[in-house]
C-alpha cells in the first residue's frame, strides 16, 4: 500500500504513518495539492490519499478527474469542526479521521477505503489445483495469464502471486483496459508529455513506469484495440515504452499479469487479438474455475463473507443454517464470487434471530433466492413443500402414515380402492388400517354415494 499524506498533517499523523509503515506501507508526503499533483504524476503513485481538511478537496477532486487519476481519499481534521468533515465528504472525500487520531481508527479506515485486506479463501480441490500452480510460478518474473469468468477472482489471484514473487515489496499497479475509452488507454499505460495532447497540462508517468520493479495487471486485455497491442508487444519484448508526444524510449523492469473472461484464442481466430502478444503473456495460464464447478468453495467463502460483513457492520456473526447452505449451494452463481459475496452481505443485513436462515438470503429485488428464479407457481410449490416437511420434523412414521393414509382417502372422497391405488397398497392393507384407526376413535371418511365401496355396502346390506 502506498500512502500520500496531503498537507501540514505530518506531525500530527505520525500515527497513521506508523501504523502503515508497519504494515509494510510507503509513505510520501506533499504539502499542498499542486505537490501532489505532482508526485502522483511523477510515477510514485498512492493508494490512498490522506489530506488536510483545511486544504480546497473539491479543488483536488475535481484535477484528479481531469487527469484521469484514480485514488481515494480520507479527509482529516480537528475532531469538533463537523462542518468541515460534511464539506469534505460532499466535494468527493470517502471517509473522515477527527484528531488527534485514534490508530485502531485509522487502521481500519487505510484496510476500507484502500481495499487493501483481499484474502485468497478457497477449500475445494479445482482451485487448490490452480493455487498450487500459481505458488509454483509466483517466484519467476514470467509473464501470466489469468483466464475465467467475470467474477471468479482473477485480480485476487494475481495479486497472491505479486504477494509471493521476489516483487512482493515493489508496487503492484492495476488498470481495467475496458473500464478507458480507447483514446486514453495508451496514455494511461504508457503516460505522455506535457502538451502531446489536449489537457495534458503536464508530463503523466503511465502505469508501466509506476509498476517499474512490481507486478502491472492487465486486467481484461481482450478488450484491448489491436493498435495498441502492438505497442504493448514491443514494451514486453523490448522492456521499453514510448510517452505519448515523448522524444526518447523509456526502460521499464516490470512483471505482466494479464486477465480475461473471454477466449482469446477464439479472439486470435476472429482478428481482434494478436497471435504474438497472446504467446508472450501466456507463458502460464491460471484458469479459474467458475464457482459451480468448485462446490466446496461456496460455504468456505460465505462463512468468509458472513463475518468480514458482521464486523463491518457492527451486527452479531450469526452461523449460517443448514436450510441456508442448502440454498447457497444450490445456486448456479453466474456472477460467481462476486455474486455470492454480494448475497451473503445483505443476508448479513437481512437475518433475524440466531442463524442466516433462507428467508435471508435474497436477491437484490427482495425475492427470495431459492424462489425468485422460478415461476409462480413452482415457487408455491417450492415453498408448500418446505413447510411440509418443517412439519414432519419430530413427528413418528407411524403418525406420519396415519396422516397420509386418512388425507388420501378424504381426497378421494371414501372411494377406498382409489386411495389404496394412490398410497400403492392393497385394498385388504387399507381396510385393515382403517379399521385400526376407528377402534382407536379415529373418525374415518365414509365412503361416498358414487363409489364402489358404497355400492358393495349397499348391496350387502
Amino acid at each position: 500500500m502506498r500512502l500520500l499524506i496531503v498537507g501540514t498533517l505530518k506531525g500530527q499523523l505520525t500515527t497513521a504513518t506508523k501504523i502503515a509503515m508497519d504494515n509494510g506501507a510507503s509513505v510520501t508526503h506533499a504539502e499542498g495539492v499542486e505537490q501532489a499533483m505532482n508526485v502522483l504524476r511523477g510515477g510514485k503513485g498512492a493508494d490512498l490519499l490522506l489530506v488536510d481538511v483545511g486544504l480546497d478537496i473539491r479543488d483536488l477532486v475535481m484535477r484528479l478527474e481531469a487527469e484521469h487519476i484514480h485514488v481515494p481519499i480520507v479527509a482529516c481534521g480537528i475532531s469538533n469542526d463537523a462542518r468541515a468533515a460534511v464539506a469534505a465528504i460532499h466535494a468527493g472525500a470517502k471517509e473522515y479521521i477527527p484528531l488527534p487520531p485514534d490508530p485502531e481508527l485509522i487502521a481500519a479506515v487505510l484496510a476500507a477505503v484502500a481495499n487493501d485486506a483481499r484474502d485468497l479463501v478457497y477449500r475445494d480441490e479445482a482451485m487448490g489445483k490452480v493455487i498450487k500452480l500459481a505458488q509454483q510460478i509466483a517466484g519467476s518474473d514470467a509473464s501470466v495469464m489469468i483466464t475465467g469468468e467475470s467474477g471468479t477472482g482473477k485480480e485476487v489471484l494475481a495479486r497472491y502471486v505479486h504477494s509471493r514473487s521476489a516483487r512482493a515489496k515493489r508496487p503492484f499497479i492495476s488498470i481495467n483496459c475496458a473500464a478507458i475509452p480507447e483514446h486514453l488507454l495508451e496514455s494511461e499505460l504508457f503516460g505522455h508529455e506535457k502538451g502531446a495532447f489536449t489537457g495534458a497540462v503536464a508530463r503523466r508517468i503511465g502505469k508501466f513506469e509506476e509498476a517499474t520493479g512490481g507486478t502491472l495487471l492487465l486486467d481484461e486485455i481482450s478488450e484491448m484495440e489491436v493498435r495498441l497491442q502492438s505497442k504493448l508487444l514491443r514494451a514486453i519484448q523490448e522492456r521499453v515504452i514510448d510517452r505519448v508526444g515523448g522524444t526518447k524510449p523509456v526502460p521499464v523492469d516490470i512483471r505482466i499479469i494479464a486477465t480475461s473472461n473471454r477466449n482469446l484464442n477464439d479472439a486470435v481466430r476472429d482478428g481482434t487479438f494478436r497471435e504474438d502478444l497472446l504467446f508472450r503473456l501466456n507463458v502460464v495460464n491460471l484458469k479459474i474455475p467458475p464457482l459451480r464447478d468448485r462446490p466446496a468453495d461456496i460455504l468456505e467463502l460465505a462463512q468468509h463473507f458472513a463475518k468480514k460483513y458482521a464486523a463491518a457492520n457492527g451486527v452479531p456473526l450469526r452461523p449460517i443454517s443448514a436450510e441456508a447452505r442448502r440454498v447457497l449451494t444450490s445456486n448456479r452463481w453466474k456472477g460467481n464470487v462476486r455474486e455470492l459475496e454480494n448475497t451473503i452481505h445483505r443476508s448479513v443485513l437481512m437475518a433475524q434471530g440466531d442463524e442466516i436462515g433462507p428467508e435471508a438470503i435474497l436477491t437484490p429485488d427482495g425475492d427470495r433466492l431459492d424462489l425468485a428464479k422460478t415461476a409462480p407457481a413452482v415457487a408455491h410449490a417450492t415453498l408448500a413443500a418446505e413447510q411440509v416437511t418443517r412439519a414432519l420434523i419430530g413427528r413418528t412414521v407411524a403418525d406420519v402414515e396415519r396422516d397420509l393414509i386418512l388425507e388420501t382417502l378424504k381426497h378421494c372422497l371414501g372411494n377406498r380402492t382409489h386411495a389404496a391405488n394412490i398410497l400403492g397398497i392393497s385394498i385388504r392393507t387399507l381396510r385393515n388400517k382403517l379399521n385400526e384407526y376407528a377402534d382407536g376413535g379415529i373418525p374415518i371418511t365414509p365412503a361416498g354415494n358414487g363409489s364402489p365401496d358404497y355400492q358393495r355396502m349397499a348391496n350387502a346390506g
